[in-house]
């Protein structure tokens, strides 16, 4: 990693040198339709320089609150076991800035070396942008359109693109109706409030914001009515279809959990029968998931019916792509179990562990009934690290009242290398204390010298040192012993991807 990371040194020294809103945060009203809102014009103008690259592949845009990351890496993984020539572009990264780009059957992250002569090779049209703008280029803009010259040099057969932040003045928002197969709305939730207007209802019209005129719009949900109203509005007023993976039609169910060549998974049942603005069907039995919990159930759901549309588009995705693809997937850092040698690798023994970059409210749901799904009767700690601009305390009080850890540990890591963000282990420490009484539960801040007792309250303690520490704390403290059914010990790293980053093997 490092060798191919030195490679682009000097292309990650120049995006160094652009705005990045994922280490400042976000301003007010960025991601509306207003004069507060991003700018679209300098991303075509940008992309106009660089040809047009974005009107040269079809493509599938997926955006949401949650699971767009999720449901876009499905429908990539449907897309190539179908024999695609395949582009992803996600964010953010977690290991290295090529995550971002995934090219070809395969799925791997764009190499170094094509990442670098992409780069060198536009080079003089970005520095030639940067200044017509002003200096005002971000650097979600610069790569997004790295992305997308990327597919058209590649010529790839479709492009699977993830939105950043919203939709409507999203950088990804520049791809036309002729080339857009399917605009995908995964879920609408509160995060990044401020951004998109203050309101569920202003989320939903920036994330409707995809949706083009004739081109069929898969929303994955469940949604409030008056949330999905505004969808359906939106895609009514450009004549688009909508497919929803809540339909009354569409079932699915998680019948067991069990290991596949030694990984976890989930066993499910698919079924799809819809007749509302088009006819989707297809049945698909013993599906092992990798990614786990209900959550990616619906997210698997969603991409099926994304890949259904496809088909009835003319797509060739046969029904055995489909679940291959499904089952084939999987994300660093979401619901990730680590290996037995991933963790003698940390120094530890005698534990699991497992990461899982939830961030708001509703992921720490998804978060706690993974947990009690999959690995249940376990002594339990957390490790904690977030940014600044998240409800710490609706976070904590979601875990608290789902999981019952008998140990959190907050600590800090910084957020897309900067510390600007970072929230401070004694402000989450406050957090999750008010949190705990705020549900009438036991709890008692302590030391980190201090011994837990088992079945006693839950104990929070901070740490002020790096990510690794914190583990190796947790797990110094968290008891040993049976619980129950004696399933053993178990630390779940979470609150950010970039708390998760410090514990994946290399990739």
């Amino acid at each position: 990693m490092a060798g191919e990371e030195a490679e682009i040194a000097d292309f990650l020294n120049f995006m160094e040198r652009l705005k990045n809103y994922e280490k400042d945060g976000v301003p007010k009203d960025a991601g509306v339709d207003s004069e507060d809102g991003f700018d679209l014009g300098r991303m075509r103008r940008l992309l106009s320089r660089l040809g047009d690259p974005q009107h040269h592949f079809p493509a599938i845009h997926v955006a949401g609150t949650k699971g767009k990351g999720s449901t876009a890496a499905f429908i990539s993984s449907i897309l190539r076991e179908s024999g695609f020539n395949v582009g992803t572009y996600s964010s953010p990264h977690v290991r290295t800035i090529r995550e971002r780009m995934s090219l070809g059957r395969s799925g791997n992250y764009v190499s170094a070396k094509t990442l670098r002569n992409l780069f060198y090779d536009v080079k003089r049209i970005i520095d030639e942008s940067v200044k017509s703008e002003n200096g005002l280029l971000t650097h979600f803009e610069v790569f997004t359109a790295l992305a997308f010259a990327l597919f058209s040099r590649e010529k790839v057969d479709i492009a699977v693109i993830e939105a950043g932040l919203g939709g409507m003045r999203d950088a990804t928002n520049v791809l036309s109706s002729r080339n857009l197969t399917a605009a995908v709305i995964t879920t609408i939730g509160e995060e990044h409030l401020a951004a998109l207007g203050g309101s569920l209802e202003s989320i939903a019209l920036a994330k409707s914001g995809i949706i083009k005129s004739n081109c069929p719009v898969v929303i994955g949900g469940p949604f409030d009515p008056h949330i999905e109203n505004i969808i359906r509005g939106r895609a009514s007023a450009l004549d688009s279809p909508v497919v929803s993976g809540c339909d009354p039609g569409v079932h699915g169910v998680i019948k067991s959990f069990g290991t596949v060549d030694c990984r976890p998974c989930q066993s499910c049942n698919i079924h799809i029968n819809i007749e509302r603005d088009l006819r989707l069907s297809g049945d698909f039995s013993d599906v092992n998931l990798r990614m786990l919990g209900h959550h990616q159930l619906q997210n698997a759901i969603t991409a099926t019916c994304t890949a259904l549309c496809l088909r009835n588009q003319g797509w060739a995705i046969p029904a055995k792509s489909i679940q291959e693809g499904l089952e084939k997937t999987e994300l660093p850092g979401r619901g990730q179990f680590l290996t037995s040698a991933a963790i003698e690798g940390l120094g530890l023994s005698g534990v699991s562990v497992l990461l899982d970059g939830a961030h708001t409210e509703a992921s720490a749901k998804a978060l706690a009934d993974m947990v009690n799904a999959v690995a249940p009767n376990r002594h339990l700690a957390l490790v904690v690290a977030m940014a600044s601009d998240k409800n710490h305390l609706k976070f904590a009080s979601q875990l608290l009242s789902g999981l019952r850890p008998e140990l959190v540990v907050l600590t800090e890591a910084s957020i897309a290398g900067s510390s600007s963000r970072t929230a401070s282990a004694l402000s989450l420490k406050d957090a999750w204390v008010d949190a705990a009484a705020g549900l009438g539960l036991g709890f008692k801040p302590i030391g980190p010298n201090e011994k837990i007792n088992p079945g006693g309250p839950t104990a929070f303690v901070s740490c002020l040192g790096l990510p690794m520490a914190s583990l190796r704390l947790a797990n110094e403290l968290l008891p040993n012993g049976p619980v129950d059914i004696g399933l053993g010990r178990l630390i779940v790293v979470t609150g950010s991807l970039h708390i998760v980053s410090h514990f994946l093997p290399s990739a």
